[in-house]
């Protein structure tokens, strides 16, 4: 990531990790928007939104996203447009109640933090001292809704489900197990009491569809439980189930800790991928997950925006000698149709080889086998 115009890519931090930061002394900028500029500026290869305003206040449930979307057309040029304010202590963060302003810096349109809001208004800070806890900084994406599928993750690569804890047992010598069943479980002697977790059972494996490579494999949500007897193996009381708990069937911590410190950024090399599975046999609507048969060896990282591509149909044409088609079903030239933008998806966690993305927009279904690529 670049500043400015060569270093903000490995700079910009949206941390999430808990703690206090002190904002003292901040003074406004002297810088304001050129009027009327809402393209792409000269001299820029940054494509603005047309109706990019001045200035943004940040609100409560804002992601990174988001404020983009607000500013540029291509979200993924965030990291161009992204300029720090020297005189703000800690000012890679952004928080809601923040005035963001629109700038140009020798003719180059930049963004920067102008006033830092208070309870959720707007306020000059100078010259006060001002805590505010890290983890109500702004994210990326909402840090929810990939905490929630990594706590029951439904799409596993292949050593997620190798290392992961495991249902061993069921008391008196049950062969299932439903709610108000106790179980026991290897892999977890570290837990305390009453510490959650989800049961997922493996099911159907995923494949590279270039090599037949075992990549993961889907799951089914089994249901949840708390641990009651530490130790290995731990007992657990299953509160809640959709379907039998078997032995084998894995073992995941309810509540995550994952990592959304990224940003929007686009690779800076050729992404060639294929979506190989979904949560849905087809996918419509933001921030749903896909799993992708390319990851950390192929170059791709959090943050990563990506397109995708429905692949064009092939079909025969029946009138290219100036027929009418009629009695020709079956015969005529096959014509490749071509591939049709549907939609872009973030990275949020890069294995080996496969990668978790999460849908940001979609005009139509997301299917397995579309194409994925830059955006």
């Amino acid at each position: 990531m670049k500043i400015a115009t060569s270093s903000i890519r490995s700079v910009l931090v949206l941390s999430v990790a808990a703690g206090l930061t002190i904002v003292a002394g901040l003074l406004p900028l002297d810088l304001s928007a050129q009027e009327g500029q809402r393209t792409i500026a000269t001299g820029s290869n940054i494509p603005l939104s047309p109706e990019a305003p001045d200035e943004y206040v940040v609100k409560p449930g804002d992601t990174l996203w988001d404020i983009s979307k607000v500013f540029l057309r291509d979200p993924w040029y965030w990291p161009e447009i992204w300029h720090v304010n020297p005189q703000i202590e800690n000012p890679h963060l952004i928080y809601p109640g923040d005035v963001l302003k629109l700038v140009y810096i020798d003719g180059q349109p930049r963004l920067t933090v102008a006033q830092r809001g208070e309870g959720g208004g707007t306020k000059r800070l100078s010259p006060q001292v001002r805590r505010e806890p890290l983890s109500e900084a702004i994210t990326a994406i909402p840090y929810d809704i990939v905490a929630s599928f990594m706590g029951r993750p439904t799409l596993l690569e292949k050593e997620q489900v190798r290392s992961a804890p495991y249902l061993v047992a069921m008391r008196d010598e049950h062969i299932i197990a439903g709610a108000g069943y106790e179980v026991y479980a290897r892999g977890i002697e570290k837990a305390a009491v009453d510490e959650r977790f989800s049961i997922i059972h493996i099911d159907a494996p995923i494949r590279d569809p270039e090599t037949n490579d075992l990549l993961g494999y889907t799951g089914i949500y089994v249901g949840s439980g708390s641990v009651v007897t530490p130790g290995d193996p731990a007992k657990l009381l299953l509160t809640d189930s959709s379907r039998e708990a078997l032995q084998g069937d894995k073992v995941f911590p309810e509540s995550q800790d994952v990592n959304v410190d990224f940003v929007p950024h686009a690779p800076t090399t050729d992404v060639d991928a294929t979506v190989i599975a979904t949560l849905a046999h087809s996918v419509i609507g933001q921030y749903q997950v896909v799993a992708l048969n390319r990851g950390s060896r192929h170059g791709l990282e959090p943050g990563h925006v990506l397109g995708v591509s429905q692949r064009g149909a092939v079909v025969r044409d029946r009138y290219s000698r100036g027929g009418l088609g009629t009695g020709t079903l079956g015969r005529g030239k096959k014509v490749q149709l071509p591939h049709e933008r549907v939609g872009l998806v973030m990275v949020f966690k890069a294995f080996d080889r496969m990668s978790y993305a999460l849908v940001m927009e979609t005009s139509h279904e997301i299917r397995l086998g579309d194409l994925v690529h830059n955006p």
